[in-house]
């Protein structure tokens, strides 16, 4: 039963590995055993994680927001240790524009980072993953995943597109052996949310709004994104697993 939940030996792509809950999931698949690398935009802070982290480790600076460059950072994340088992894909940017302000570019981004990306870069390792038999595909949905939250119309629906992908992934791929879930993190203390928990009212409001009774923790992700990347997760596919502390069941 100890083996269920292991990662030694594969090797993982973690989007968003600079800062936040990409850099806590590239972190925790380290120090699990994964060969892992880490993908972002910003060199200095890429290379700041790989110099704190126990494990084997190599970083791939790059700018997902470009799309004619995807199949390019898609060689450059094989080159390390090879083409990535496990692909976790936790870049994204919430511009936080209402309605009545989004702005083309504001709402191109949010869905090429959000959306286009975790698609495109997910099916260039496939074939590798498919010649294995085995690879886990990791989304970052959100608590707008099904909510509507103010200010959040291109976010959230970028992030009701991540549900209906990671579905569709599942139905396409499965059927290899790549199993594609989405975590949907509820509130964490990150730089995108740094406006949130920066407002001790609003922080407090959103806790009291769980089942729990608070905000997450980094070390909340750790278990479930194990659990999706590994053997433990084999029969489940398809899913949106919500770790909100019961922010959605209320």
């Amino acid at each position: 039963m100890t083996g269920l939940f292991d990662v030694s030996g594969k090797v993982a792509c973690v989007t968003g590995a600079s800062s936040g809950l990409g850099r806590r999931a590239a972190t925790v698949l380290a120090h699990a055993g994964a060969a892992v690398v880490g993908v972002a935009r910003r060199q200095a802070d890429l290379e700041a994680w790989r110099s704190e982290v126990a494990g084997t480790t190599a970083v791939v600076p790059a700018d997902l927001s470009d799309r004619a460059s995807l199949e390019q950072i898609s060689r450059k994340i094989s080159e390390p240790f090879g083409s990535p088992q496990i692909v976790v894909h936790a870049a994204g940017i919430n511009t936080r524009e209402v309605a009545d302000d989004v702005t083309d570019a504001g709402w191109d981004i949010t869905m090429m980072l959000n959306l286009t990306v975790p698609f495109f870069l997910s099916k260039a390792f496939v074939p590798a993953m498919r010649e294995k038999g085995w690879g886990r595909i990791v989304n970052f949905a959100s608590l707008q995943t099904t909510r509507a939250f103010p200010g959040g119309i291109a976010y959230g629906t970028s992030k009701g597109g991540i549900g209906q992908l990671t579905r569709a992934m599942a139905e396409a791929w499965s059927k290899d052996g790549i199993n594609a879930n989405a975590i949907g993190p509820g509130f964490f203390p990150t730089e995108l949310t740094a406006a949130v928990f920066g407002d001790e009212e609003r922080a407090k409001r959103n806790a009291d709004q769980t089942c729990v009774g608070r905000n997450g923790a980094l070390e909340d992700l750790d278990g479930p994104l194990l659990f999706l990347c590994s053997d433990a997760s084999s029969f489940v596919t398809g899913q949106v697993l919500m770790v909100d502390g019961g922010f959605t069941a209320k």
